[in-house]
């Protein structure tokens, strides 16, 4: 399309969300997907417009009136979750795609090196752990570690880790994403040995069933994590038509608003492996049930939501 035909069918639009403001949050939210929209659609046909480069002031604007709402909405703390997060998981849906390529692949690098190195998992995992597990697997026992403290102290200690870690992952990203990416690929190397040592050991399905009840919303965290760090970075490394400290003080505030949003998650998944992984007598259907919604909430809130507010936004565009 012609940037003039662009700017002919869309140029009243534009002007109306520029002149007039909204103040449901619902609005709010529809138009600043529209407009980032039309700006993706500007910065891949037109880069160096001036279309372009209004579309981005429109777009901040925007973005302001989403994350600084003067009127304090006493429903801001909810409408944060339910808008502004799954917002801003579908903008920046390719660093969250990233991450998690990024964390498959090193994760099956850590299931072949453990496989062709017998050495391996006990560099990554540590010899203390593998001893350990390997006595807990002779006594019948091959999960007690999840045992070995109380319910409030485990929960506490691995809220306050997980939280620690995702928030690194994030802060790293500071340095041109570099960071993010490498605490990506330890964690997947670590998790894909962790996984093959059960696997090696004729425990694979009872380690999905029992680790995996905490550690679907654990790692799916830590990834949004890793792609929290890839946003700080982005504005460093693609300022496009932005100056680059503009650029990277809107992705540090977008970073941070990701990186914060997933805390709930980290706690979840801190309390089912404190209170609920211990339990590895539990009936199967229920094993499978909890690891199948938390699966599923993740696949949601993370894509599909998202996805739908921004077709719901192109359903308005068409009307």
């Amino acid at each position: 399309m012609r940037e003039a035909l662009f700017v002919k069918q869309n140029s009243e639009k534009w002007r109306a969300y520029e002149h007039s403001s909204a103040t449901h949050p619902d609005e709010i939210a529809d138009r600043f997907i529209e407009i980032t929209n039309d700006l993706s659609y500007a910065r891949t046909f037109y880069p160096k417009s001036k279309t372009t480069s209004y579309l981005n002031g429109l777009a901040s604007t925007l973005h302001q009136s989403i994350y600084k709402n003067k009127k304090e909405d006493k429903n801001r703390f909810v409408n944060f979750w339910k808008y502004e997060l799954p917002v801003l998981f579908y903008t920046y849906r390719m660093q969250l795609l990233y991450a998690f390529l990024f964390f498959i692949i090193s994760a099956s690098i850590g299931v072949l090196s453990a496989k062709y190195d017998d050495q391996f998992i006990r560099l990554i995992l540590g010899d203390s752990y593998v001893n350990m597990t390997n006595e807990n697997i002779n006594k019948g026992d091959p999960f007690g570690v999840y045992k070995q403290t109380s319910e409030f102290p485990m929960f506490f200690s691995i809220a306050a880790n997980n939280i620690y870690v995702s928030l690194l992952m994030f802060v790293s990203g500071i340095f041109l994403s570099i960071a993010p990416i490498f605490y990506l690929l330890q964690n997947g190397v670590m998790l894909g040995s962790f996984e093959y040592y059960f696997f090696s050991r004729g425990l694979g399905i009872e380690s999905i069933l029992v680790i995996w009840i905490h550690g679907t919303l654990e790692i799916s965290a830590i990834i949004i994590a890793g792609a929290a760090g890839l946003v700080l970075g982005h504005g460093l490394l693609f300022p496009k038509t932005y100056t680059r400290f503009q650029a990277f003080k809107q992705s540090a505030k977008d970073g941070t608003k990701i990186a914060l949003g997933i805390v709930p998650i980290l706690l979840v998944a801190a309390f089912f492996e404190g209170f609920i992984t211990r339990h590895t007598e539990m009936p199967v259907w229920l094993s499978t049930a909890i690891l199948a919604l938390s699966l599923i909430f993740i696949i949601w809130y993370v894509i599909l939501y998202p996805l739908t507010l921004s077709k719901r936004n192109h359903a308005h565009k068409n009307v």
